[in-house]
């Protein structure tokens, strides 16, 4: 079974970069990135820390899921 990845807010903010997701604003250690498609935006909140803890992650792995296919985010995510 797959586990999940440790991935730092930075890494998190490069695999959305791939899906065109762009920074628009940062306040402390938070980022928020955006993208628009057929004129709805799609905003995400990006904690930038080191080492996220894996339920943070995982969370943040659902809320991508609303705006980007699983399947193509697993291999991101999770381990083979």
């Amino acid at each position: 079974m797959p586990k999940l990845k440790r991935l730092s807010g930075s890494d998190i903010i490069k695999i959305l970069g791939l899906f065109d997701f762009v920074q628009v604003s940062q306040k402390g250690s938070h980022v928020k990135l955006r993208r628009i498609v057929n004129k709805e935006n799609q905003t995400l909140t990006i904690p930038l820390h080191k080492e996220l803890d894996k339920g943070t992650a995982n969370a943040i792995f659902r809320q991508v899921c609303r705006y980007v296919d699983e399947s193509t985010l697993r291999e991101h995510f999770f381990t083979k």
